[in-house]
């Protein structure tokens, strides 16, 4: 018998057994018509096969399994404790570019940003607090998504390297975020309540929820892969943007300095996301990613409309809104799909300030640093390495 026919004859039998112990009685022909539905992409109405919700999700959990056993990035690894040889480069190179551009709370200087906070009108306040307040339990679920799942999930060293990279990043930007709110505000009452937002901002809950729903998801890794990416690529955007706008009127020199340094690590979180995506076999249909990217979307939208309820100078929610999809389609796009709004940048200064990373008279060095010795380091690794750094990030 073909390797393949024992395979698919596992999974049968595989899925015939979990059935039976949910006291489902499914023959033999409708397990390799639901097979054939999802390895072949036929269309088979559901209610033709299956009766029961419980037992759907007990096969689609197995074929997801049956999937992920066919993608390389997640098969066990004869050699996952040495890192070298290096077998994907792409990963590794970016591992090495998140090694270089590593910073930590203490080199930014906020000594200044209480006086600013002070000039700011009551709306931007309140604005920049829902920021603030999203942003310091963000990390924490992006944190407990790598640790908990993606570390799992996959095998390779160089994609793990960047995971565990990643971990150490989020713990900073969470520290970063927490100092900020506490450099802000006073109010010991409203510090705890923005502290717990999670608990006492509904629109921060909303986006909570929508990301912790996909860390104990069973849906496949492809499917929580692009949902993460969503999380760092559309949930952070808004809120990147409006700090760039203090930058743009030259306000808060320590918070948006830190916003460039963050902003600029979770652009390398989603671009990686994006790559290790590039790697799947069997990516998802089109209508099932534009349908993650509008939930996203429309949380996202949400929460701008509640954080931002009256217009200021060259900032409302309908331009936020505006951009929100304008990342949206781009995020599509490092995807391998094609756009869903085709709209354009509302913020052209934002092309300027948070993707070519300059710095403004406030900071004594560039938000794009990166670390020397590491990228000499790469230039003069050997032989059996090539690294294209020149790519302003």
């Amino acid at each position: 018998m073909k390797h393949g026919q024992k395979q698919t004859k596992l999974k049968i039998r595989i899925i015939r057994g979990l059935c039976s112990r949910s006291q489902q009685q499914i023959s033999r022909v409708s397990v390799l018509c639901y097979l054939i539905r999802v390895f072949a992409g036929f269309i088979l109405p559901s209610v033709l096969l299956f009766s029961s919700k419980k037992t759907m999700r007990s096969l689609e959990n197995v074929t997801h399994k049956a999937i992920e056993e066919q993608e390389p990035i997640l098969l066990e690894q004869s050699q996952k404790f040495c890192m070298f040889p290096i077998r994907y480069k792409q990963i590794w190179e970016m591992y090495k570019k998140a090694e270089a551009s590593f910073w930590t709370a203490e080199e930014v200087d906020l000594s200044h940003d209480v006086q600013h906070w002070e000039t700011l009108s009551i709306s931007e306040k309140h604005f920049i607090t829902h920021v603030l307040a999203f942003f310091a339990a963000s990390d924490g679920i992006v944190l407990e998504n790598l640790a908990a799942r993606f570390l799992s999930d996959v095998k390779i060293p160089e994609a793990r390297a960047f995971y565990g990279f990643q971990i150490a990043m989020e713990n900073i930007h969470s520290e970063m975020y927490s100092l900020l709110l506490e450099t802000y505000i006073k109010d010991s009452r409203e510090k705890y309540r923005l502290f717990n937002a999670i608990e006492n901002l509904p629109c921060v809950a909303r986006k909570a929820e929508w990301a912790l729903s996909w860390i104990h998801s069973s849906t496949s890794f492809a499917e929580r892969l692009v949902a993460f990416a969503c999380v760092e690529g559309i949930f952070f955007s808004g809120s990147f943007c409006s700090i760039f706008w203090l930058k743009k009127r030259g306000l808060m020199p320590g918070l948006t300095f830190s916003n460039e340094l963050i902003s600029r690590d979770e652009g390398l979180h989603c671009d990686f996301a994006c790559l290790l995506y590039s790697l799947l076999r069997r990516p998802l249909s089109s209508d099932r990613v534009h349908k993650l990217i509008h939930e996203a979307v429309e949380i996202e939208t949400e929460f701008v409309c509640e954080a931002l309820p009256c217009a200021l100078l060259g900032m409302n929610s309908t331009l936020m809104s505006q951009y929100i999809k304008f990342v949206a389609d781009r995020l599509l796009v490092a995807l391998g799909y094609q756009r869903k709004y085709n709209v354009e940048n509302p913020f052209d200064w934002m092309e300027f300030i948070s993707l070519q990373g300059k710095a403004n008279f406030f900071e004594r060095r560039v938000g794009d640093y990166q670390k020397a010795s590491v990228m000499s380091n790469l230039q003069d690794a050997g032989k059996n390495f090539v690294f294209k750094l020149d790519e302003d990030f």
